[in-house]
């Protein structure tokens, strides 16, 4: 295809003569990736606002109660805290970003009136600043108008140390935000910045009103009366929340997009487990939604057949891995365990971690418990594919592993447990509780035993291990064990802020409040340096080799072990019509669901 035939292509998109979906399908037959094609688009100054997506309904409300069922319950409703996917779910029935991701991977305006382009003239050509235009006549639930001033405040907000929000990493590269006027924010960044669609954008971009969290910021930010009483622009408004249990709203009838939301009322339920969140759906259609069904292939199918609804899988970067930790998690130093300033008393040796790394069975994994729900991977980062590393394979060895440790010096002992100075591998291993997870631990020390690796399986209820609580020592974030098990999600795609999690600067720890996204305390100069290149190429075949190095370097030192590249997997009652990205939250489009009838 020619430089003229695309823009005569992109010409027609514009007219309406050609939708955007065929436009994306037509450069995947040319050899381009969806995710590039819609950017191409957004470049052209080509915007889908959310209300032009299929829709049905001819006015808002009339549609009832609207019953979400999450297993893993919310227990906070500020999104700059949301270290969880379930509480960034919830938050997205009161808060809103600028933009969203979906399933394509193009940017749709939410509370922005446009996505940023050359074209338009908001975009930097030399990737150092972005202009919002932000759409007019938005309210906060509370009355108040919501302006440029709320959006330059999360940026304030998020970046104060003292608030210790999870989203920092979103907003640090920023410089300066400028208020151009009431509906116009100008960005400037620190440095040349190909991915500007990280700040106000998705997940960690909701807006919180400023008159609510002014007096919040910093050191007072967990005192907020509005961190569990939300006040947002979203489509629905707080009625009542019980941490780690329900969450009722109800329709804001002053929504800024018309004939929306179609749900009267939404009830969140939590608590359960997966398998129990799936049969409520797909069996006795008691809910219209489940999230995050984290339930073996078999017993889904099984469920389907009951006839109330299906499960819905999409494509995304979600990766099953497995984290060992760098620090001593059973010493303390300075009131703090798991501290950087120690080291872990066998992984130590790359010798462990490469036998670890061969113990685990990936490709039993996906055929026995995830099935068309995931794909066995030795990559951390998998989609989209042009950031994929061919260089990495799996294989599952035990008779290697143990080879490896015999010629290492760690000899079995009369117990039949590997030692060598004095110290027997003897490990914790946690995860949260879920069935696929339990089963998948055992799985793993089956191998392990016959290794001479002693493990201890510790699991934690879910609502607890993936809490934000800096008080609680059995979430994740503190990682007090010596491997652990969990989902990390790809909110975007892009993998800038996905690849953040390995960074020195985002090291979890007591000082920030176990708000760090890098769990496992990893540490690797050149992985810095790297990310730091890559977070300032603007030529997108050298950035793209850049994440596809940086992958490397985390994998092939075996302390994080990816195994299974993960579905979204959702329940849906039949008729249920819910707008889904691979690439946002579920929930992001939640103005925009309805039910057929």
């Amino acid at each position: 295809m020619n430089e003229r035939d695309l823009r005569n292509q992109i010409a027609d998109v514009k007219a309406g003569r050609l939708s955007r979906r065929e436009f994306v399908q037509r450069m995947i037959a040319v050899g381009l990736t969806a995710p590039m094609a819609g950017t191409m688009l957004a470049h052209s100054g080509v915007a889908f606002a959310a209300d032009a997506m299929d829709y049905k309904p001819t006015k808002a409300g009339g549609g009832g109660p609207l019953k979400l069922l999450f297993w893993q319950a919310p227990t906070l409703l500020n999104p700059h805290f949301a270290n969880g996917t379930k509480d960034q779910e919830a938050c997205r029935l009161f808060y809103e970003p600028l933009a969203g991701w979906d399933a394509d991977g193009n940017l749709v305006p939410i509370l922005a009136a446009e996505i940023p382009s050359k074209e338009n003239g908001s975009l930097a050509a030399d990737g150092l600043s972005v202009t919002w235009k932000l759409k007019q006549g938005v309210k906060w639930h509370d009355g108040k108008p919501f302006t440029a001033d709320d959006v330059i405040f999360n940026w304030e907000y998020s970046v104060n140390p003292d608030t210790a929000a999870v989203s920092v990493g979103s907003y640090r590269g920023i410089k300066s935000a400028e208020k151009i006027d009431d509906h116009t924010v100008k960005l400037t960044f620190k440095q040349p910045t190909p991915f500007w669609a990280d700040p106000f954008v998705a997940a960690y971009g909701l807006v919180i009103p400023k008159h609510l969290f002014a007096d919040y910021i910093g050191g007072k930010s967990r005192e907020a009366p509005a961190n569990l009483k939300p006040v947002g622009t979203g489509p629905y408004t707080y009625v009542d929340f019980k941490p780690g249990d329900s969450i009722a709203a109800k329709r804001n009838p002053d929504y800024h997009q018309a004939n929306r939301p179609y749900f009267d009322t939404v009830e969140v339920k939590g608590g359960g487990d997966a398998v129990s969140a799936a049969r409520a759906v797909l069996q006795t259609g008691e809910y219209d939604y489940a999230y995050n069904l984290q339930v073996e292939d078999e017993i889904l199918t099984k469920l389907e057949a009951g006839g109330q609804g299906k499960a819905q899988l999409t494509v995304t970067g979600h990766i099953e891995y497995i984290a060992l930790n760098v620090t001593d998690p059973w010493t303390e130093v300075d009131g703090e365990r798991a501290s950087v300033k120690t080291k872990h008393p066998f992984f130590t040796d790359p010798a462990v971690r490469k036998a670890i790394n061969l113990l685990i069975d990936r490709a039993s994994v996906q055929k026995f418990i995830y099935g068309r729900a995931g794909v066995a991977t030795a990559n951390f980062l998998n989609n989209p594919e042009r950031f994929r590393s061919p260089n990495n394979k799996f294989e599952f060895s035990i008779e290697k592993a143990n080879q490896i440790l015999e010629e290492a010096g760690w000899k079995k002992n009369s117990s039949g447990v590997r030692e060598k100075d004095g110290k027997p591998i003897k490990l914790v291993f946690q995860t949260s509780i879920n069935a696929p997870r339990q089963k998948n631990q055992a799985i793993i020390k089956q191998a392990f035993q016959k290794a001479g690796i002693e493990v201890e399986l510790k699991s934690v209820v879910a609502s607890v291990f993936f809490s934000s609580d800096p008080a609680n020592p059995d979430t994740y974030p503190h990682f007090y064990c010596d491997m652990e098990m969990y989902q990390t999600t790809m909110p975007q795609a892009d993998p800038q802020f996905f690849m953040n999690q390995f960074t020195s600067w985002e090291i979890a720890s007591k000082d920030n409040k176990w708000q760090g996204r890098n769990i496992s305390r990893w540490q690797n100069k050149e992985y810095d340096e790297t990310y730091k290149q890559a977070s300032s190429e603007l030529d997108p075949v050298k950035r793209a080799g850049l994440f596809v190095k940086l992958n490397d370097l985390v994998v092939q030192d075996n302390y994080i072990l990816p195994e299974i590249n993960r579905r979204n997997c959702i329940g849906l009652k039949n008729g249920m019509v819910a707008n889904k990205s691979g690439w946002d939250n579920d929930l992001w489009q939640i103005a925009n669901w309805y039910r057929e009838t």
